[in-house]
């Protein structure tokens, strides 16, 4: 299963909690916003994807199965 992640950059807070939950997977820029590490836009296998969707207090994140 392949799945496509967006961060939706106007609804980030910076709060980290995706990198937190998935480190190999996210990142923060230099001020603070979520962003994808590069090669990383299919979540790379990770299984805490999904969690780290959930974690966002804003739900800036989507998650979804790509076709």
């Amino acid at each position: 299963m392949t799945l496509r992640i967006t961060i939706d950059q106007d609804v980030c807070i910076g709060a980290g909690q995706c990198a937190l939950t998935a480190l190999g997977v996210f990142t923060q820029d230099d001020d603070g916003f979520s962003e994808l590490l590069p090669g990383r836009e299919d979540g790379g296998g990770d299984p805490m994807v999904r969690e780290s969707a959930r974690a966002c207090p804003v739900q800036a994140i989507t998650v979804t199965e790509a076709r």
